[in-house]
């Protein structure tokens, strides 16, 4: 009879510690299932009127950066990769535009500076899906074989660049 008793406040003790486990996660570190794994196949168009396909960019390490004018944290983080690619970053920085409309992306880029040597742009977010995007900024580190190695969800701040991204480039690139 007693053991009725004890089966829900089994239950509530097994729920109680999934919350607390809860606690202790980063709410930035979003799993990716990608990690490690090809990136899907894509043919965009770029902001140039060209098209790119994941095999153009294979033999490259680079950066994909997945932006929109419409997102403030983009405007917090735009600013960085600038100042990267000013300070002479070499890593291929792809700029990923996400569900923007045209010309807003190409004023944002002209009024804020365009740190991407390539463009690319996904006006339906269709593509974004096969990525695993949850929304912007979100980045990627793809490797010369077209394998995502690392996602970073937020914006890249000095301390991500630093601690995760920088040394993760530089290992890539000297494989």
């Amino acid at each position: 009879m007693r053991w009725k008793y004890l089966i829900p406040l089994a239950i509530f003790l097994f729920v109680c510690g999934f919350l607390f486990k809860g606690l202790y996660l980063d709410p930035r570190e979003v799993p990716s299932a990608l990690i490690d794994k090809p990136a899907p196949e894509y043919s965009l168009p770029t902001m140039d009127g060209k098209t790119v396909t994941k095999k153009d960019l294979l033999g490259k390490v680079y950066l994909m950066n997945v932006w929109a004018s419409w997102c403030e944290a983009c405007q917090y983080e735009h600013p960085y990769f600038v100042k990267l690619k000013n300070e002479g970053v070499k890593t291929l920085m792809v700029g990923y535009n996400y569900r923007d409309k045209p010309a807003a992306a190409r004023q944002w880029l002209v009024a804020l500076g365009d740190p991407y040597d390539v463009k690319l742009v996904d006006a339906d977010g269709r593509t974004a899906i096969d990525f695993g995007v949850y929304g912007a900024p979100e980045t990627f580190v793809i490797d010369k074989k077209g394998i995502i190695r690392h996602k970073v969800v937020g914006p890249v701040t000095d301390e991500v660049w630093n601690k995760e991204l920088k040394p993760l480039l530089a290992k890539l690139e000297a494989e």
